[in-house]
């Protein structure tokens, strides 16, 4: 059973999954915007870029890889990028970062996500924009975050998985920012490391 995320709420993906996850897929998907034409007929779709990215922290909390559109594999193979998509076009998820956790090196405390709108659009003006955690077993969703609040921003630091006593938890942190790549978003990532 997938749980919708809250701000700011800690859950085990252990305990949301039923069993030790080994591989999760972190998908983000999202629908053009559409507007309407003339008395409602003849209306057009404008291109709307989200970046979904993941960066790699240390026990100093210190960066030590990203994976996002520019960088599809992490270093060290464990974390992938299926690519870059720029109009949303599509059902299901349109990015996916596939992690292989059994893999991430010891060195790697924490993994954040984030989403930024590349294209600059706010998520108020994005249509069933979404993302989500997925067990990579049995691909059913662990936990679902709805991007499409209202409001003006046009990036979300979305969550951080950590290990604690051998466990991978994950924290929704779910904060609002702006700015057309994560590196924007470092000042507001920082205070939840």
């Amino acid at each position: 059973m997938s749980v919708n995320l809250q701000k700011g709420q800690k859950i085990s993906l252990d305990k949301e999954a039923g069993s030790t996850l080994t591989r999760i897929t972190m998908g983000l998907g999202w629908d053009a915007i559409k507007t309407k034409g003339l008395f409602g007929f003849g209306g057009k779709s404008q291109t709307v870029d989200l970046d979904a990215s993941c960066l790699l922290f240390d026990e100093s909390n210190r960066a030590v890889d990203v994976v996002w559109f520019r960088q599809l594999k992490s270093k060290d193979g464990s974390i992938v990028h299926t690519g870059d998509n720029r109009t949303g076009a599509g059902d299901g998820d349109d990015e996916q970062i596939l992690v292989d956790l059994t893999q991430i090196p010891a060195s790697v405390k924490s993994l954040v996500f984030t989403v930024n709108s590349f294209t600059g659009q706010n998520f108020s003006q994005v249509e069933n924009a979404y993302c989500r955690i997925i067990n990579g077993a049995d691909q059913k969703e662990v936990a679902r975050f709805n991007l499409s609040v209202q409001g003006d921003h046009t990036a979300q630091i979305m969550a951080k998985l950590y290990r604690h006593n051998g466990e991978w938890k994950m924290h929704a942190i779910g904060e609002n920012g702006s700015g057309r790549t994560f590196d924007e978003l470092m000042p507001k990532i920082t205070p939840h490391l």
